[in-house]
């Protein structure tokens, strides 16, 4: 199957574009959510490079920030760049585990294969991907129970319908 990040930036802009003021654009630099300013009149979520991964990723982080957040360069997270020592990860893997919780549901809906970023390839601990895959999975399976955000279901709906895919279940998150 082809992922080809152009029907991502379709799809997310048909479900969201109108009704939200926002839309998925391609970037050539690093992934960030930039809201409306006084020279850009909408919303923009630019991922990197083509990346159809970095798309799902940005994209997941939108469809979990709350109104405040998105009237924010980035949501106003905190952010601390490749290179963390084990306390910074610990803190980032903190904020991830949510938003990659629903990067996965989405990569499911495509049947697009899905990879958990501990994103600190510099650091100076190693990361444990496992664990960490383990607590996005915790993460998903009670959204699967208590719902995913509205937004995050609209386009997993939608994404899930444009690739022959059925919507998760808990058996779809495995390790």
């Amino acid at each position: 199957m082809s992922f080809y990040y152009g029907d991502l930036i379709s799809l997310f802009n048909q479900c969201f574009a109108a009704s939200t003021n926002t839309r998925l654009e391609l970037s050539d630099g690093e992934p960030i959510y930039l809201p409306a300013n006084a020279h850009i009149d909408h919303h923009r979520i630019l991922f990197a490079h083509g990346f159809f991964a970095s798309a799902l990723h940005e994209v997941a982080h939108w469809l979990l920030a709350g109104d405040a957040r998105r009237l924010q360069e980035d949501y106003g997270y905190w952010y601390c760049p490749d290179g963390r020592d084990g306390e910074q990860q610990a803190q980032f893997e903190g904020v991830e585990i949510k938003p990659q919780a629903i990067e996965w549901a989405l990569s499911l809906c495509c049947g697009f294969h899905f990879n958990v970023s501990c994103d600190n390839l510099n650091g100076s601990v190693e990361p444990d991907r496992h664990a960490f895959k383990a607590r996005v999975r915790e993460q998903a399976l009670v959204y699967l129970e208590q719902g995913f955000p509205a937004r995050a279901q609209t386009l997993m709906q939608a994404l899930a319908k444009h690739y022959g895919q059925t919507l998760p279940t808990a058996a779809s998150f495995s390790l």
